[in-house]
């Protein structure tokens, strides 16, 4: 089972409103739902959303919906937060649409008691709201993180920063990476979505002077969340093993690979035709070769290693593969 509470709050009564933080929700609800392949990932991922006077949600209500969300063993239960933040010398919060003064919202120390005491297998703490990069440190000693086995905690800024809006009604920055690294921009080779591959992805899409998103974990088992579209077959990436009999051998390449010719090599009596199997194979190394696994040796492209019988050789990432693929770990 693997359960979700998306949280996004434009509404407040007393302090001032946000305007994408609903929004924010309901495309963070719509990637977590379902795979890449349509088959579901979160099934009915709890969704509460503060848009109106009508629509508020309370600290009370806050509080209820993260409690339940821990309290079982859950393979996964993920916590997603898009709303006002605040914090003192006492800690961090997360302004409810009652918040008055900030630190009259609920307190992060609570979010982080009820996921630490939690039986659920892993637990994700995702944070779009400003100084939300206080979450999980101690009360006690500066810049010591405590958190138990199985917490990540990913945050769209430090303790001292403010989470950036994208503004004119557009959601949050921070968001708008998150979904666009679990529709598939942080997926690896066999199209899985890791909290760590999301973090990666958004701290490269910011710029040295935007705000810094806060990544902490204690995991020590692998952790998918979602399975998007992979940038490469599962058969061709199986093929490493076959193309290649040991990682640091080489490819052996010749003009007979290459299908495609310019009117000067058609030109040439000498030059051995293309063959089919070969030509196979080659469709696959270029496959290979455009998710970095695999490389030309002596030469620009592939194209130029086969018409001069040259070679292709795996690259260090394409050795790492070639090893899970040994193994039969894909």
């Amino acid at each position: 089972m693997r359960k979700a509470l998306i949280v996004g709050i434009d509404h407040y009564v007393s302090i001032s409103g946000l305007h994408g933080c609903v929004s924010d929700a309901h495309d963070v609800k719509a990637a977590l739902e379902r795979h890449a392949d349509g088959t579901l990932n979160f099934a009915n991922p709890q969704l509460l959303a503060g848009a109106s006077p009508t629509q508020a949600v309370s600290k009370r209500d806050l509080k209820d919906a993260v409690r339940q969300l821990f309290a079982d063993d859950s393979e996964i239960a993920l916590f997603y937060f898009a709303g006002h933040g605040f914090v003192d010398d006492t800690g961090g919060f997360l302004c409810a649409s009652d918040s008055v003064d900030g630190d009259d919202g609920l307190p992060l120390a609570d979010v982080m008691v009820l996921a630490n005491k939690s039986k659920a297998r892993n637990k994700v703490i995702i944070l779009d709201s400003c100084h939300g990069g206080v979450a999980g440190n101690s009360s006690l000693t500066k810049d010591l993180a405590q958190i138990t086995d199985g917490i990540t905690i990913l945050t769209a800024s430090t303790e001292s920063q403010y989470a950036m809006e994208g503004g004119d009604g557009v959601g949050g920055v921070f968001t708008s990476l998150l979904v666009d690294a679990l529709n598939g921009a942080a997926a690896n080779l066999v199209g899985d979505v890791t909290p760590g591959s999301v973090y990666a992805h958004i701290d490269q899409s910011l710029g040295p002077w935007a705000q810094r998103p806060v990544f902490k974990t204690n995991v020590k088992t692998f952790v998918s969340l979602r399975k998007a579209e992979p940038p490469i077959s599962l058969a061709d990436l199986q093929s490493l093993t076959t193309l290649f009999p040991a990682p640091d051998r080489d490819h052996p390449l010749d003009p007979t690979y290459e299908p495609d010719r310019s009117d000067g090599e058609r030109a040439r009596p000498t030059l051995p035709q293309p063959d089919p199997e070969n030509t196979a194979k080659f469709r696959v190394l270029q496959n290979l070769v455009r998710v970095n696994l695999v490389r030309p040796v002596g030469a620009p492209h592939m194209w130029h290693a086969a018409i001069e019988s040259k070679s292709c050789e795996l690259t260090v990432l394409g050795q790492h593969y070639w090893s899970l693929v040994n193994k039969g770990l894909i």
